[in-house]
């Protein structure tokens, strides 16, 4: 699967790509005829992948997936799949009954029996809600078609968790925030947008920390409003972020010390012989920055988007098809990072 040469979604940039690192809708959908994952075992448990796998043998677009079973996965592929959005850090410990449909390009990835039967979730590079969403219900329905998918006419869809009761949708966007990080703005914006139904969270979401200044924003408001009015509210809110972060940028730009900043971490990147995860993160957002102002020229926003997905530390070994320590990671990391900077110059 690591070698697979088809491009990934995350190897490329997209709209507003100064910022919005990428986009992703997900949905939470039950089978009406079977019980909620916590209250399955055994048989019935691996009934639903079953059913999945029957369902997509129907589908046109049947020849575009993958169909892994997590029993037969190594830890280290399942956590390498975390760092790169493809399914949650809980899903990563499921086992027997739990299975993953993948889209070979990575930019489509279906949950089997995580908190939820299925967790139908689109990736795409940018700022593209609403070509995600898109992509995401074309898929609700044809397997709505063939499963029957747990719905109340007052309450909308059925979920395990009540608080994703209604839409059972979660959109998200991923963000390059270091001008409002370095401001120490954050906070303040995540208690505004907390109180507009939204969320700002870590680079993997719920409980997880910034790293290099990478923000999660997403919708928290599921009953009561229409996917398309989530969507709307979401894409608002970013609108006025990323005016925020490009002033911000602005203003840094016009400290000398800001342009010397970039161009050091550029020449640790292309130099160094080891590179910790910690480290690199901040090299990384500081080259980023550097890329999208046109400070540095030679590498595109897509290279360093790849970089960020394919160093981390559970990527790094199964890429090996090896457990590594951190010590071995860390020169495979800056081996890495060294080959795919290297054509970047000061201009």
């Amino acid at each position: 699967m690591m070698k697979n040469k088809i491009a990934k979604w995350y190897q490329q940039s997209g709209s507003d790509g100064d910022v919005v690192i990428s986009t992703r809708v997900r949905l939470a959908r039950n089978l009406s005829d079977v019980p909620f994952p916590a209250g399955l075992g055994g048989e019935r448990k691996n009934e639903v992948p079953k059913k999945v796998r029957a369902a997509l043998k129907d589908s046109s677009k049947a020849d575009d997936f993958d169909f892994l079973e997590m029993s037969n996965m190594e830890a280290r592929d399942a956590l390498s799949m975390v760092e790169r959005h493809l399914i949650s850090p809980e899903f990563s410990r499921c086992n027997e009954g739990s299975a993953l449909v993948l889209k070979k390009d990575e930019s489509v990835s279906i949950m089997i029996n995580e908190e939820d039967h299925l967790r139908i979730q689109v990736m795409r590079p940018g700022l593209d809600l609403d070509d995600a969403y898109k992509i995401a219900d074309e898929i609700d329905t044809e397997l709505d078609k063939r499963l029957g998918f747990a719905f109340d006419e007052r309450l909308g869809y059925l979920t395990q968790c009540p608080t994703n009761l209604g839409t059972g949708m979660r959109a998200s966007i991923m963000l390059h925030l270091p001008a409002l990080h370095e401001r120490g703005a954050i906070q303040q914006m995540a208690n505004t947008v907390s109180k507009l139904g939204l969320t700002i969270r870590g680079l993997y979401g719920e409980g997880s920390k910034p790293e290099g200044a990478i923000y999660q924003l997403s919708n928290q408001v599921t009953l009561g409003i229409s996917e398309q009015a989530a969507i709307e509210n979401l894409k608002g809110i970013a609108a006025q972020i990323i005016r925020e972060e490009r002033t911000g940028r602005e203003q840094l730009r016009k400290n000398p010390r800001f342009e010397d900043m970039i161009w050091r971490s550029l020449g640790l990147l292309q130099t160094a012989r080891l590179l910790s995860h910690d480290e690199f993160m901040t090299l990384i957002s500081n080259l980023r920055v550097g890329v999208a102002l046109g400070i540095v020229k030679g590498v595109g926003l897509d290279t360093i988007s790849g970089l960020i997905c394919d160093v981390q530390p559970a990527t790094i070994m199964a890429a090996n098809r090896r457990d590594m320590e951190p010590s071995e990671r860390d020169v495979e990391r800056a081996k890495m990072v060294r080959s795919r900077l290297s054509g970047t110059s000061p201009q």
